[in-house]
């Protein structure tokens, strides 16, 4: 099984545009235009009945302490988590890519809706739902695609990896406004074979160079 795109070379820097957040012109961190990237695949395992995609970054700081903050850097010896960018499932195994822009062109306040979406998929939630959970004006259940916006003082470069899982059922055994995570020990017992893309992006001037 393979997967791949037009959108940047696998493991190399991913363009702005396809983050969530850029630095403008005086290096201050600002949204971008969150363009869901091209993905195509071949190759997909016989007896698979459904896809699913999942794009996660795993450098995400475990506490937030320091996160964003003028006068220091995040240590790059603190322990790192998941966070979710992007969660679909119940692609229809006919389909052989995604193209650019087409789930996601700009940055929604609130988050995009779901769980429906194109070709009869579904859209769980990403963990944007979770970070701006105390912030009255930008809070909600943020469904589908938004991508990479890290914090501007993080000493490391983040690794963000787009993961297409070949599956043994129709439709995922997940409900409602379902997380990674949940997707993730759903599918296991399911997976046919699977296929990753991945890039990486910094909002720190220092390492940007």
């Amino acid at each position: 099984m393979k997967l791949w795109s037009d959108s940047w070379v696998n493991g190399e820097h991913i363009p702005a545009k396809y983050a969530a957040g850029r630095l403008d012109a005086s290096g201050k961190p600002v949204f971008s235009d969150n363009r869901n990237p091209h993905l195509a695949w071949s190759d997909v395992p016989q007896g698979t009945l459904s896809l699913a995609l999942i794009c996660h970054d795993f450098d995400v700081p475990s506490l937030g302490d320091d996160v964003n903050k003028m006068d220091r850097e995040i240590p790059a010896d603190l322990a790192r988590v998941d966070f979710f960018h992007w969660v679909l499932v119940d692609l229809p195994v006919s389909l052989t890519q995604i193209a650019e822009g087409e789930f996601s062109s700009g940055f929604t306040p609130r988050g995009k809706t779901g769980p429906a979406t194109l070709y009869g998929a579904r859209h769980g939630i990403n963990d944007f739902t979770g970070w701006f959970g105390g912030d009255e004006q930008m809070k909600g259940e943020y469904f589908g695609y938004d991508g990479p916006f890290p914090p501007f003082n993080d000493s490391l470069v983040h690794h963000y990896v787009f993961t297409l899982y070949a599956l043994g059922i129709e439709r995922a055994p997940v409900h409602g406004a379902f997380t990674g995570a949940q997707v993730r020990e759903a599918i296991y017992p399911y997976v046919r074979g699977e296929a990753t893309h991945s890039g990486t992006y910094t909002l720190n001037r220092r390492l940007r160079g």
